[in-house]
């Protein structure tokens, strides 16, 4: 459902949203290359014999969260360490194939600390905190040598050494690698430190357990409500400090890269109890994903950027063209990346590649059953290399498409076209990863700081590793050490007995609606009217038009959802009517987010601030700024009518790279 094209952009605007004051982001007198180093050294400390004092909650075991909870227990603080999953190794890192950036400079093609940031910041669009961006340079080399150690079998060159490979958006190699899969030897690594910390008994792992709302006494977060997954039954617990590692929302376009049950409940419900949430609009589509098939597909596939390295990305020449790929000439193929960005080639930012593979796709040059994508071809790095060093590097990934769809890369093209994948916003936190509620902290993807308005690929894995491992674990007890002496907050103290109250309200409101249509219907109408409003390209009037679609959904959610069974057991259909009870709201503030920020950068491209060569047109003079949305007073918020928003602004500083153009050619 959308609006009419009557609708007035600027004045939904200004009915959705005021614009309230700065924030004051980082200040400090050393340069950003300094300041990591800096902060570290002043940060106040916790005494060994005093750690034992302390409770820190962790929700989430990703490779942010099982990182901190794991680091927090070595360190001797108590942690409560919280997963929806049935174990902590389940979480979704484990979906992330290609590889795990670090600037060790190994190789000899002139990497670099200070090459890193630049590749960094310039691929995020100059949208991103600089100084964030250096300490993720500083630790990425850490980082390699820990997983290493803890169990994460890296690829290795025929000598021993580590091997690396190229992604996206740079032209060095600093991408260490386990095969295509990554994400799933590091998470298990650090799953099994999170592990050996419950056996000693310093970490009480949670499992099958969702956090329904965060608990604010005294102007500082200091619990969690939770409700566990198989009995139903929902309770408090409470802490010192609250780290929220939870994830991203792209399943808020319900056919993402993600697994189905990552969500954004957990950070959103941080965000109405006063967490500030800064770009919300700034979704990545990963160029390579498998295409749509049908209709009633659930999700998309992801496969890994890796694959670009060796794979051309090319259309027919001539539009409509049904002849199977290996009967097209090479001179009708259009390798188009490599036409529009001979520097880069196939190895683009994903913003660029996505941008690209969509307007050859709308131009009527899309291949496939549904002419919904773009081939991606290892005819030429087969015949130069030949299949066995190809299989080497890119196996699984090939047995993994070969299972999805039924054909052989080996032999045809792959088919990819993009899809909703990573969110670049988050929870806004300062420099210590503190969101604007203390004592709530945030870690890897559910944060924002790093990737501005693009991710380069390989950096996600990277930032969790670095929060969980190396960030945390310095700036939580810096922020504990002056509550030596306090108590923690009473479980029977009635903020918490009010907070429990409340979220078991909530869940009985859904019951209690009594309509005729499933939760996982609203979740794909409201996907579907986000990729035609707020996908890849988007317009003011679009936008608009969305926006008015999400307030009309969201009204008709909460007077026509239904939801079977009962509160108090196992409830899947409970737990996703709740999920969507929250993306209705998050994708309000996504699209109210692309509405409000009149330009373009990285994966927000408005159509009406391009280039007249179709790239993304910055607005510097204005934009230069993170946006950090805040929630109405919950006076003032209606379920179905939705809230009023004012939004906050971080001042962005690049004393080391200075804004330019980003130019791939």
């Amino acid at each position: 459902m959308t609006a009419s094209s009557t609708t007035q952009p600027q004045a939904l605007l200004d009915e959705l949203r005021t614009v309230g004051s700065g924030l004051p982001g980082l200040h400090t007198d050393v340069p950003p290359s300094e300041t990591w180093a800096d902060r570290r050294l002043h940060y106040k400390l916790v005494s060994p014999l005093n750690r034992r004092k302390f409770t820190v909650i962790v929700v989430g075991t990703g490779l942010a969260g099982a990182g901190a909870a794991a680091a927090l227990g070595e360190l001797g603080y108590n942690v409560e360490a919280f997963t929806f999953h049935d174990a902590p190794r389940r979480a979704h890192s484990v979906a992330a194939q290609g590889g795990i950036n670090a600037a060790r400079a190994r190789k000899v093609d002139n990497d670099s600390i200070a090459r890193f940031v630049k590749d960094t910041v310039k691929g995020g669009d100059f949208r991103g905190r600089e100084a964030d961006a250096w300490r993720l340079a500083e630790e990425s080399i850490r980082v390699i040598d820990h997983m290493n150690a803890i169990g994460a079998p890296f690829a290795r060159e025929y000598g021993g050494q580590l091997a690396t490979r190229s992604f996206g958006g740079v032209q060095v190699s600093r991408t260490y690698y386990t095969r295509g899969q990554t994400g799933q030897q590091l998470q298990i690594a650090a799953a099994q430190a999170l592990l050996r910390q419950v056996s000693t008994g310093q970490v009480n792992l949670h499992t099958r357990t969702e956090m329904l709302d965060l608990i604010v006494a005294d102007g500082r977060a200091q619990g969690v409500v939770v409700r566990d997954l198989v009995t139903g039954e929902i309770s408090a617990v409470t802490g010192d400090a609250v780290v929220l590692a939870t994830g991203g929302y792209g399943n808020v376009y319900y056919r993402s890269t993600l697994a189905k049950n990552s969500n954004v409940t957990a950070a959103f419900r941080a965000h109405r109890r006063g967490a500030l949430f800064a770009n919300p609009c700034f979704i990545q589509f990963h160029p390579t994903a498998l295409p749509v098939s049908s209709e009633w597909q659930s999700k998309t596939t992801l496969m890994s950027e890796s694959l670009r390295n060796d794979g051309r990305i090319w259309v027919p020449v001539k539009p409509g063209d049904t002849r199977p790929p290996n009967d097209i000439p090479e001179d009708e193929r259009d390798y188009y990346l490599e036409r529009r960005y001979p520097a880069f080639g196939n190895l683009t930012p994903r913003d660029v590649a996505s941008r690209a593979a969509r307007t050859e796709i709308d131009a009527g040059r899309g291949v496939g059953p549904l002419k919904n994508s773009v081939y991606l071809d290892f005819r030429d790095a087969i015949e130069r290399l030949g299949k066995k060093v190809i299989a080497e590097r890119y196996g699984n990934l090939f047995e993994m498409y070969s299972d999805a769809t039924g054909e052989d890369p080996y032999e045809q093209p792959m088919r990819i076209a993009p899809g909703a994948h990573f969110a670049m916003g988050g929870l806004w936190s300062d420099y210590d990863m503190m969101t604007s509620v203390p004592g709530l902290f945030v870690g890897g993807e559910a944060g924002w700081g790093y990737h501005g308005a693009n991710r380069l690929g390989a950096n996600s894995l990277l930032s969790a590793c670095v929060d969980g491992w190396f960030t945390l674990p310095y700036s939580v007890p810096n922020y504990l050490a002056p509550l030596l002496g306090k108590p923690k907050l009473a479980a029977d103290d009635d903020v918490v007995r009010a907070a429990v109250a409340e979220a078991e309200a909530g869940v009985q409101a859904l019951l209690d609606i009594h309509g005729t249509q499933g939760p996982e219907r609203f979740h794909r109408r409201l996907g579907d009217l986000l990729y035609a409003t707020c996908g890849v390209t988007r317009s003011a009037q679009g936008l608009a038009e969305g926006l008015e679609g999400i307030r009309a959904l969201r009204e008709e959610f909460w007077t026509d959802l239904r939801v079977q069974g009962r509160p108090d057991g196992f409830n899947q259909e409970l737990e996703r009517a709740g999920r969507v009870a929250d993306y209705l709201d998050m994708a309000e503030l996504m699209c109210l987010d692309a509405l409000d920020r009149d330009e373009s950068c990285g994966a927000h491209f408005r159509e009406e601030h391009q280039t007249e060569g179709g790239e993304a047109q910055r607005d510097d003079a204005h934009w230069l700024f993170a946006s950090a949305w805040e929630r109405a007073a919950s006076g003032d918020d209606d379920a179905a009518a939705g809230p009023r928003y004012v939004r906050h602004q971080e001042h962005l500083q690049f004393p080391s790279v200075p804004p330019e153009t980003r130019d791939y050619r």
